[in-house]
């Protein structure tokens, strides 16, 4: 028999599950758009030189082939899937440059694939959420400021509790590892270790930067020092200030001190941000300005939200200046943590909240008229067509999670009535036909 189980990695919902996940989305999209973003899609596949412009991605990129194609032409094996929706922007942006109008500010809710190994919380297939601001030749530092305004609205709005915007500066930390004398061509590997140390610790990140990169254990100190610097009182950037480490150094800290002071004009509340050393990112195509979101009470759910500035990702396609800054959300992940967490409740398995039974199927234009007048008033309803007993359809009702059962039996089709059973109370309202409408809607209301 062909084996049936889903491909680890890549996920499916249940229903109600999948009706959890376009809400979240939809507040996703609305909140991008309230901010004026405007939509794009990219195609799935790209180049892989597009993909892998930016770093060595290699092993995170699933290639395209076609199943018997030997002896055929293969000119389309440079193609691969897209890993992220950053690296397809800047190919667009570059591309499009002077069709589009900049500052040119974009939201993108697509599919990326990603090889890695499937695990909790991680996937080979998953929705992604991003908005980006791209300019030409300069982008003013308060589209960095924006981008927490834009996170926190659409985290409140998704009522998930208490959260943290953390930021930091890129140049920050690569002017703190040039002043340890670390060799530039190492700058992004021993950030990528770096990364790790929220969810491996100190003692398994020091390890390793010593079995990778041979660093003395005084060095090491120094690098878990300063990415350990965190803070939601602001004036740990006047400590930062007063360090005399070098001008990459001070350029990062003064870069982070103009965004921390223009996110105050977007009235993002200071419980919700910190200044956070430790937030470095695994991507190399960052330059500036940093950000992680993480839940406040729920740390092994992790980031649900990162990204940055990067100035030199989409002029690399188009060689002038074409800085951006932007985040993503990991809408999958974010979910599927959520439901587990308790903090995203699963509800019914339906769209719809009211099922007219059918009792009778020599009524059936009776039933039919019904469900019409409700769904012509902006009620979605489901009309059930099967031949089974009331009793069955009613267990069906209550299995998917309807709220209200339309019931037209003998006595109701004699006085051109409907009854209305409140599923989770047991209430019912008999009203005429034509009263259906208003009826349904002050129950639901």
């Amino acid at each position: 028999m062909v084996d049936i189980k889903a491909i680890s990695g890549f996920p499916e919902f249940l229903p109600a599950e999948q009706i959890v996940f376009g809400q979240v989305c939809e507040i996703i999209r609305a909140g991008f758009e309230r901010f004026g973003f405007s939509p794009i899609e990219t195609p799935a596949v790209e180049r892989k030189e597009i993909l892998t412009a930016k770093g060595d991605f290699g092993r995170e990129i699933y290639g395209l082939s076609r199943l018997g194609d030997e002896g055929e032409d293969t000119t389309d094996t440079d193609l691969a899937l897209h890993f992220d929706l950053t690296m397809p922007l800047a190919r667009y942006v570059a591309m499009h440059r002077d069709k589009l109008t900049f500052p040119f500010r974009r939201y993108q809710i697509q599919k990326v694939w990603r090889g890695e190994r499937a695990q909790a919380g991680r996937y080979r297939e998953f929705y992604q959420c991003d908005i980006d601001v791209v300019g030409r030749g300069e982008l003013s530092v308060l589209n960095d400021a924006e981008i927490p305004s834009v996170i926190y609205h659409i985290f409140r709005e998704m009522q998930i509790g208490q959260f943290v915007i953390r930021i930091n500066n890129r140049k920050i930390v690569e002017g703190y590892l040039d002043h340890l004398e670390i060799p530039q061509a190492s700058f992004f590997d021993v950030m990528r270790v770096v990364d790790k140390l929220d969810r491996v610790g100190r003692g398994q990140v020091a390890d390793e930067l010593t079995r990778k990169f041979a660093l003395k254990d005084e060095i090491i100190k120094e690098i878990l020092k300063i990415v350990s610097v965190k803070s939601s009182d602001m004036a740990v950037l006047n400590e930062l200030e007063a360090m005399k480490v070098n001008e990459t150094f001070a350029k990062g800290v003064a870069e982070l001190r103009a965004v921390m002071d223009c996110i105050r004009l977007f009235n993002v509340p200071t419980d919700y941000l910190q200044v956070d050393l430790g937030v470095v990112r695994d991507l190399s195509y960052y330059t500036g300005t940093i950000y992680e979101t993480t839940l406040t009470n729920y740390s092994e759910v992790g980031s649900i939200c990162s990204g940055g500035r990067y100035d030199g990702l989409a002029g690399f396609f188009a060689e002038e200046a074409l800085p951006g800054v932007g985040i993503s959300i990991g809408l999958t992940r974010l979910v599927m943590r959520l439901i587990q967490a308790g903090i995203l409740k699963v509800g019914a398995a339906t769209v719809a909240p009211i099922l007219v039974t059918m009792i009778n199927q020599q009524e059936a234009a009776r039933y039919l008229k019904v469900g019409s007048l409700l769904r012509e008033a902006g009620v979605p309803t489901e009309v059930y067509f099967g031949s089974v007993s009331l009793s069955e359809q009613l267990r069906y009702a209550h299995r998917k999670g309807f709220r209200i059962a339309v019931i037209i039996g003998k006595a109701e089709i004699a006085d051109n009535n409907v009854k209305l059973r409140n599923l989770k109370t047991g209430d019912e309202v008999i009203c005429a036909e034509d009263e259906v409408v208003q009826q349904v809607q002050r129950i639901i209301a």
